[in-house]
């Protein structure tokens, strides 16, 4: 479906909607008065069940004013995991897709309002819903109807604490990164810092590929906005509607994750160089390590302008990679950024040296402090020296370019020698027939863990576990080639772009006796 866009000097569209910013705003304060006849104030929590959607960044724009969290939900959860979250935030109120409600019926407590959002036309079409499920069920009201009755908010805005994002919970339930509100003085710092890591400006013009309840993408469609720049959402991420987009509308900035780039650079070459792509000044990517050759290739297509950048919810930007940099020290995410400490430390809290590999831990700069709602404990777990770590495992070189090896939580010990499955997973991806793939560790006997690799395969590939070793000990150690090789109809990943490598591993550990 062609997006519209008239000459205006900022908007949000998606599909054939499109929204100037003084509408936006203006449906922002509304919903603000909403929330607050609601019983929403500084602190309290709201939770969005959406695909992506204007309105549900009209919601976390109307919840920042009020000084509350928003708290975004993974729309593909069950209704017992998303009954989870908005329990655990506490939320006063839900939003959520009308075709979605139906899922959460007996998940949510009776004294939670829940206010429908009518499902657009793009959103059913993107994930095939038909027309019958998108009705708002009775006794809900339909958000645009809810809008309707109220003024503008006009009482002086809150500090905003921004959203309260749940992490994916690879080892347990998922815990809710409640950030301190941040004054106008900390908001000035954030945009300064996110300016120089997204090059933001006012004026730029984005498309969304990836989905609200993410950190990262949620982050960067709210700072565009807020840098003054204009947003087309994608309910759904797709290659060739992507090039077309850039094209057709002229795009400056995107947000990507390096399984986009995947698949974008295995479509015929026709259909890449039907694309005029020259508008693209600042493509930036993160969220999983990119194998340096797929950037090689990304560069070579779009030019210049791809970064690469580390960082988390809880810390925010850490470090940025461009193009000259990425291909100078091949898998590097860059140097810290100027206000960011970074150490790599032993298992002891030791700090190592260049080159030795170890646990990352980081500053939070210019951000406001966080804790896990509801569990300080864990919080306070991943802190050392005032510096906290997300639980990944890398190491700087002489220059403090800063390099990832992986997750600790992937990282497999086998015989006592640490491996890394990020690294075997890069050699994997470049084998002719992989779609997409994953490496994890299993139980064995002997060396305590073995390695698993887990592919897709393309079409009709023909491949076998025989091929598949055979590719990878022309290029790994011996110790690095993994003992069974499965094939899978698709590999489970996060709209992020993360594998859920916790799905892989279970029925191997099942009966380990032991935690994965």
């Amino acid at each position: 479906m062609h997006v519209w866009l008239p000459t205006m000097s900022q908007f949000i569209a998606s599909g054939a909607r499109v929204v100037a910013i003084e509408d936006f705003q203006r449906n922002a304060a509304r919903a603000a008065s909403g929330f607050a006849t609601l019983g929403v104030g500084v602190g309290d929590a709201v939770a969005i069940v959406m695909r992506n959607d204007i309105p549900a960044l009209e919601a976390m724009a109307a919840i920042g004013l009020l000084g509350a969290y928003s708290v975004p939900v993974n729309w593909h959860s069950t209704g017992e995991e998303a009954g989870y979250v908005i329990a655990d935030s506490g939320a006063k109120v839900v939003l959520a897709h009308a075709d979605l409600v139906p899922s959460l019926t007996g998940a949510i407590d009776p004294a939670v309002s829940v206010i429908a959002v009518e499902t657009p036309a793009e959103v059913r079409a993107a994930y095939g819903i038909p027309d019958s499920a998108v009705g708002v069920p009775e006794g809900l009201v339909a958000w645009s109807r809810w809008l309707e009755g109220f003024e503008p908010w006009t009482a002086e805005a809150a500090d905003s604490p921004g959203s309260m994002i749940y992490t994916s919970g690879t080892t347990g339930r998922p815990k809710g990164v409640r950030r301190a509100p941040a004054s106008a003085a900390d908001m000035e710092a954030m945009m300064r810092r996110a300016g120089q890591g997204f090059g933001l400006r006012p004026g730029m013009s984005a498309a969304l590929t990836g989905p609200l309840y993410h950190s990262a993408p949620n982050a960067y469609a709210r700072l565009t906005l807020m840098a003054g720049g204009s947003l087309i959402l994608m309910p759904r991420f797709d290659t060739v509607e992507l090039l077309r987009l850039v094209a057709e509308h002229r795009l400056s900035h995107l947000h990507m994750v390096p399984t986009m780039f995947i698949r974008l650079l295995r479509l015929p070459q026709e259909v890449r160089e039907r694309h005029d792509l020259s508008s693209l000044e600042y493509v930036i990517h993160g969220a999983a390590p990119c194998p340096p050759e797929i950037k090689r290739q990304m560069i070579d297509w779009w030019g210049p302008v791809i970064h690469e950048y580390y960082g988390s919810t809880e810390a925010g930007l850490i470090s940025i990679a461009d193009s000259a940099e990425s291909i100078a020290r091949p898998g590097t995410v860059g140097r810290p950024m100027a206000e960011i400490e970074v150490r790599i430390l032993d298992d002891d809290g030791r700090p190592l040296g260049a080159g030795e590999t170890g646990d990352i831990y980081v500053s939070l700069g210019s951000l406001t402090d966080f804790t896990y709602h509801n569990n300080d404990t864990k919080r306070r777990e991943i802190e050392r020296d005032g510096l906290i770590t997300n639980g990944d495992i890398g190491y700087l070189d002489d220059d403090g370019y800063l390099f990832l090896c992986d997750r600790k939580i992937d990282m497999v010990i086998s015989g006592g020698v640490n491996i890394y499955p990020a690294e075997i997973e890069a050699v994997l991806i470049r084998m002719a027939g992989v779609h997409d793939c994953a490496v994890f560790g299993i139980p064995d006997p002997e060396f305590g863990e073995a390695l698993a690799a887990a592919i897709e395969p393309m079409p009709g590939s023909g491949l076998s576990e025989a091929a598949v070793q055979a590719h990878m000990a022309e290029h790994l150690s011996r110790y690095k080639l993994p003992k069974l090789v499965t094939f899978h109809d698709a590999i489970p990943r996060e709209d992020s772009g993360k594998v859920f490598k916790r799905k892989l591993r279970e029925p191997y550990w099942k009966d380990a006796g032991r935690r994965i």
